[in-house]
């Protein structure tokens, strides 16, 4: 049954798509193989992307670029909390306070989800309303709430622009709703959970398109005409392209919508010969679990292996995410190219909950995206998403060595030898250790766990209907 209900949801997605006239998104060309989405806005020649790891690398970096501003800071988010802190230092200052003292030099703009229509979910209406009324109090910040959603789902994507030159793309929310963003490499225990988290700043050419989009919203929400700035100077070596989820018949300015998120994925997983690895908050998504799958029962060679990154307990959706897992675990087979794990907050014997909330993707070291877009139906089909994705390998491979070292409490060295060998000499053997020493009540002397309960046999329905029901 639960097979029955996937089928009709991705039924429903072909049907959706087809009738915007988007359905090479969800299945583009195979003869084709590029890696770089159709249509606009196209890869740009040009840019440099930082790779920002945690919110204690990039949010203090966040701080110092939007006080440098000369002309303009637009922000849009999920959600922001007024009294955030980008620094956690003696110079520490709220966020409304910061903005409101840029606001005297600079027009700052502040683009939120209006929230939750039904006081089921969070943030509600009534609490964002409180938040932008914080925000303008007494400032010159204008700040406008978007209600231009699909039913049950909202505006996603986590993006700054300043001056039209520079932009923030990926994964961090201003909040600590649900949890404090600002968390370091080490992820020490504290009294809250942990927060593991990636974004980028982007310069050069690029920024345009990421500038062309909170245009693009904030006119249609405002009536407020803004002139979308020229594309900026080339800035590095990187070509990058900016994809986007924005759902059929909510804006105007793109009443077929836009979903280059999913059509992004795909061309990659499609293509992944050695290596995938994923973070994400959740793993719903039945089209892109398909492409995995099969690459595990007919692996393009003996040396593929899928790493995937999640939380132990995402905020919801975890039967979906666990029923797909399940899935991957069937297709491998017990021939150990499939390793799930996950991320406790550690510190010495003391192990505390972590919150993966990062969304990367990397495919054999040679694609490379960061952005809002989790794997699921939300974010591939009916919120609003912001990806940027980078054709270049060094810049891949650096950010998996990176992020591997992390997790993985190793130096650089020790993870930059052949991506089959780490996973199955490090990857593998740490995660299922910690687990075993979780599960007989032992100190963790590790913070990777492998993520428990990978069954699709209690999943297989629940996962489904839930996504129906988010979904349909």
């Amino acid at each position: 049954m639960g097979e029955r209900v996937e089928s009709a949801i991705c039924a429903h997605h072909r049907r959706r798509l087809s009738r915007a006239g988007q359905l090479e998104r969800l299945d583009p060309p195979r003869a084709s193989a590029s890696l770089w989405a159709a249509g606009d806005p196209r890869p740009r020649d040009g840019n440099d992307l930082e790779v920002l790891i945690d919110g204690a690398q990039a949010l203090p970096l966040l701080a110092q670029t939007i006080a440098q501003a000369r002309s303009s800071i637009h922000i849009a988010g999920w959600h922001v909390t007024s009294d955030f802190g980008l620094t956690r230092d003696d110079e520490a200052a709220r966020l409304r306070d910061l903005l409101g003292e840029l606001a005297e030099r600079v027009s700052v703009r502040v683009l939120l989800w209006a929230g939750a229509p039904v006081p089921l979910f969070t943030p509600t209406r009534a609490a964002v309303r409180r938040v932008r009324d914080e925000l303008i109090r007494g400032t010159r910040v204008q700040c406008a709430l978007d209600t231009h959603e699909r039913p049950m789902h909202c505006h996603h994507e986590k993006i700054a622009i300043i001056d039209g030159e520079v932009a923030f793309v990926g994964g961090i929310d201003l909040t600590a709703l649900g949890g404090d963003r600002f968390d370091s490499r080490e992820h020490p225990m504290r009294g809250r959970i942990g927060w593991h988290d990636v974004t980028t700043r982007l310069r050069g050419p690029a920024v345009a398109d990421v500038a062309a989009h909170f245009t693009a919203r904030w006119s249609e929400v405002t009536g407020e005409t803004l002139e979308a700035p020229p594309p900026p100077a080339t800035a590095g070596r990187h070509k990058l392209q900016i994809v986007r989820t924005v759902p059929e018949n909510v804006y105007g300015f793109l009443p077929h919508g836009d979903f280059r998120v999913v059509e992004s994925y795909t061309r990659a997983l499609r293509s992944a010969r050695t290596l995938v690895y994923l973070e994400s908050q959740f793993l719903w998504s039945p089209e892109l679990v398909e492409i995995l799958a099969e690459k595990l029962r007919h692996p393009p060679n003996d040396d593929f292996r899928l790493v995937v990154l999640l939380p132990a307990r995402p905020n919801n959706g975890a039967d979906s995410t666990h029923g797909q897992l399940g899935v991957l675990a069937d297709a491998d087979a017990d021939n150990g190219r499939f390793v799930a794990a996950t991320l406790a907050a550690r510190s010495g014997g003391l192990s505390g909950p972590l919150y993966v909330h990062a969304k990367v993707g990397i495919v054999d070291d040679a694609w490379l995206t960061i952005g809002s877009a989790n794997l699921n139906d939300h974010s591939l089909f009916n919120d609003t998403e912001m990806n940027v994705v980078a054709g270049d390998s060094q810049l891949a491979r650096e950010t998996r060595l990176r992020l591997w070292s992390e997790h993985l409490e190793c130096p650089l060295t020790m993870v930059s030898g052949e991506s089959t060998t780490v996973v199955d000499e490090l990857w593998r053997p740490i995660a299922s250790e910690q687990l075993a020493r979780r599960q007989r009540g032992d100190p963790p002397t590790h913070r990777l766990l492998e993520l428990p309960g990978v069954s699709r046999r209690s999943k297989a329905l629940l996962g489904p209907l839930d996504g129906l029901l988010v979904d349909g």
